[in-house]
């Protein structure tokens, strides 16, 4: 894509509002637009990236057998008063009707999922089953804060599973769980896996999938080296102490929870009959799990945890574009013209070879302005095409991880840069 032509562009400076990195970096650099307190809208370069952790997302729940559905948004209140949530849940958006009604805009959705698998299902034979969702959430939260990690309208996938016996429902949560690590791990992100407390659903321990930063809003106590993490509130060891699954020395820190599972036992099917007819003929309720995934606050975390005074570092796999190419001007039209062709052509024979290029194709901007708006939207590889490397017939590469800047031949740079950004 031409940076001319993106519809959003990026501004000198962040909002004078802006309290966290990823709200100040995210609308500074033209990825959202901020419509009111915790709303946003999502911009052609940050709408790239969530599309990226989203499929990133389906592919890992995909494998496991999940099945992608998409749910009402609107809720009618009586499934909620079935659940006895409709006065529980304090962040619930009540919405009257003209027609005397009122309904609920969904902060979640075991109110929909629960009876809407009631109405297929009959027989153990049908079991296990799961199926998941990428929609967006409404919560009336009374003071929404940290950029896009906690907002009144935010995206989140949630998946729901079924299951027959409690043993296929703990393995098949276990499955999960390590899906989860492999979700993270591809979006750029070590991710540490925290025991927490069940919340309101049920009495056990579910597990929070906690990515670590200084911005987080939850106390750890975590290993260095493995995924292993307590949430404080519920820790049963302490900083200094040896990790129970790898023996390192934990460590206090702070996180930023990403996702979470929970093991909902009958809580759901109960109040809904939601039953089964086993092998024996017997009568019982289903088993459900529950698990979500944030995917707009995933974003915003991995903004948190990857970048530097300058801007985002966007890991490979999330990155709205691998490569950007800038095209620095030349007192010599001549020079510049040639300049600008040798770039148009990169840029052409890059995405022949299957490359996202961003190419800032812009004229009339100093090269100082380019190579601000390079570091703040954070691709991870930089192409200079100036005179100056071009009198050696070299591009200059910069990764924005790092500090040092590389020369490539112009004959092999396609080859050079596919292989560089495809491993």
């Amino acid at each position: 894509m031409r940076y001319s032509q993106v519809f959003s562009k990026s501004s000198k400076s962040h909002p004078a509002d802006a309290e966290s990195v990823n709200a100040k970096f995210l609308i500074q650099g033209g990825f959202v637009h901020q419509e009111m307190a915790g709303v946003y809208t999502w911009l052609p370069l940050g709408l790239k990236v969530l599309r990226k952790v989203e499929n990133i997302i389906r592919e890992e729940l995909n494998k496991l057998g999940a099945q992608e559905i998409l749910m009402s948004a609107l809720q009618p209140k009586e499934n909620w008063t079935t659940t006895n949530r409709w006065d529980a849940v304090d962040v619930l958006f009540k919405v009257p009707s003209q027609t005397g009604k009122e309904y609920a805009l969904g902060p979640t959705h075991e109110e929909i999922v629960t009876p809407l698998v009631k109405s297929f299902l009959s027989s153990y034979r049908e079991l296990p089953l799961a199926v998941y969702q990428v929609q967006s959430k409404f919560r009336d939260e009374l003071r929404a804060k940290s950029g896009v990690m906690r907002g009144r309208e935010f995206g989140m996938k949630d998946l729901y599973s079924f299951h027959a016996t409690q043993e296929d429902l703990e393995a098949y949560y276990e499955q999960v769980k390590q899906a989860y690590v492999t979700i993270f791990s591809r979006c750029g992100m070590d991710v540490k896996v925290t025991e927490a407390s069940g919340g309101s659903f049920t009495k056990k321990f579910s597990h929070e999938f906690q990515i670590i930063t200084p911005a987080g809003e939850d106390l750890l106590i975590a290993c260095p080296k493995c995924t292993f993490a307590q949430n404080t509130e519920v820790a049963t060891l302490k900083a200094g102490e040896q990790c129970s699954k790898c023996g390192a020395e934990l460590i206090e820190t702070k996180g930023v929870e990403v996702g979470n599972i929970f093991d909902l036992g009958t809580r759901f099917s109960e109040a809904f009959e939601v039953t089964f007819t086993t092998e024996s003929g017997e009568s019982k309720h289903v088993l459900m799990g529950c698990y979500g995934i944030g995917t707009t606050r995933l974003v915003g975390a991995i903004v948190e945890a990857s970048h530097d005074d300058k801007g985002i570092i966007w890991p490979k796999n999330v990155a709205p574009f691998t490569v950007h190419i800038v095209a620095l001007g030349s007192k010599d039209e001549a020079i510049q013209a040639t300049t600008v062709t040798i770039a148009e052509k990169l840029y052409t024979d890059l995405q022949a070879q299957g490359v996202e290029v961003l190419f800032d194709d812009r004229m009339g901007m100093s090269a100082g302005e380019k190579f601000g708006d390079a570091d703040l939207l954070g691709m991870p590889v930089r192409v200079v095409v100036s005179e100056k490397s071009l009198k050696n017939n070299v591009f200059e590469i910069k990764l924005r991880n790092s500090s040092e800047a590389t020369f490539i031949d112009v004959a092999t740079a396609v080859d050079q840069l596919t292989q560089m950004v495809k491993n």
